[in-house]
């Protein structure tokens, strides 16, 4: 499989974006593919660094992707197309956290822009936002055990396997046994995403 760079999602063959903007604006429904796949995981990033949930990370995607086809073809800079989507998801992702909670006003303005990221630190974050993708395609029971032992308030450390049990109303002692299971599962759902073999 060709490796791929993954602060910008493309392959050494893959068209340049001013190309791709392009053929977008006429339709190429191919194009829209590539361009899409190439920054899906670039445009998450920007709500989950917001602290957004995945339902209002969705709602960004959508949005921010949206105003893109209705705009294509008034694009100035067709080749800037990767900021013009991370300043796009900015924008709706502070307007979403506002509705949702009020932002302190020392967060807003020193939020990092995502296209400015180190590509350790994008790729640490589309690796978190995908783990969170795998979680959701999971059974109700290993979703919520390990959102219980990795995703509540409590780190794994923190919270005993005693108090899971209670929580979830099961025997303690299938708790290590079943975790390990469930976080196979979530690896190959986490290595269905990054293959390519199921798109979001």
């Amino acid at each position: 499989m060709p490796s791929r760079s993954r602060a910008a999602g493309r392959t050494p063959e893959s068209p340049p974006d001013a190309e791709l903007v392009a053929r977008c604006a006429v339709g190429d429904e191919a194009a829209w593919r590539i361009l899409v796949t190439r920054y899906e995981r670039l445009v998450y990033t920007v709500p989950y660094r917001m602290g957004l949930d995945p339902a209002d990370a969705d709602e960004v995607f959508q949005i921010t992707f949206t105003r893109l086809a209705e705009r294509i073809n008034d694009l100035r800079e067709p080749d800037r197309v990767r900021a013009w989507l991370v300043t796009t998801a900015r924008r709706m992702a502070l307007n979403l956290a506002g509705r949702r909670r009020e932002i302190p006003t020392d967060v807003a303005p020193n939020l990092t822009d995502p296209a400015e990221l180190p590509p350790e630190e994008l790729a640490r974050l589309q690796d978190q936002q995908l783990v969170r993708v795998a979680l959701s395609r999971l059974g109700d029971r290993c979703r919520r055990l390990l959102t219980l032992l990795y995703y509540s308030e409590g780190t794994a450390a923190e919270r005993s396997y005693k108090e899971v049990a209670a929580e979830m109303g099961i025997p303690m002692g299938s708790i290590g046994p079943t975790r390990m299971r469930c976080l196979k599962k979530l690896l190959a759902e986490f290595r269905r995403l990054t293959e390519g073999e199921e798109r979001k």
